[in-house]
């Protein structure tokens, strides 16, 4: 469970999304340091800006130029879109408010996929 600001005065939006079982299990086979990237050195809290800016830094040092934390963001909409899952679910996960933002974010998913997904419905 989280707060998702995207600006400050937005008073933000709370998310709950459940783990996924196989998350659970290499979390469960962490040791417990291993989360310490989300403090900073000094053991507080990052803010959005600070862990987005960190993000940033890891991405370039490993290489992934491209690779940003929204990018995570755009990757679970188009991925729960291209599993079925419809746009107040997508929500849900993504924390976005709008349908037109969903939409936005997943309107280059693979039309083949859905198009099955959705001829499989028919009975």
């Amino acid at each position: 469970r989280y707060r998702r600001l995207k600006t400050e005065d937005s008073g933000g939006v709370l998310i709950d999304i459940p783990i996924h079982p196989e998350l659970q299990a290499v979390i469960d086979a962490c040791p417990d340091q291993a989360f310490t990237f989300l403090e900073t050195a000094g053991g507080k809290s990052r803010s959005p800006n600070g862990l987005g800016n960190k993000m940033r830094k890891w991405c370039d040092e490993a290489g992934l130029p491209k690779c940003t934390s929204h990018g995570l963001r755009r990757a679970i909409a188009r991925r729960l879109a291209e599993a079925g899952a419809p746009p107040h679910e997508i929500m849900a996960v993504t924390g976005h408010r709008t349908l037109a933002e969903v939409m936005r974010y997943t309107q280059d998913v693979s039309r083949p996929t859905l198009a099955s997904g959705a001829i499989t419905r028919l009975r």
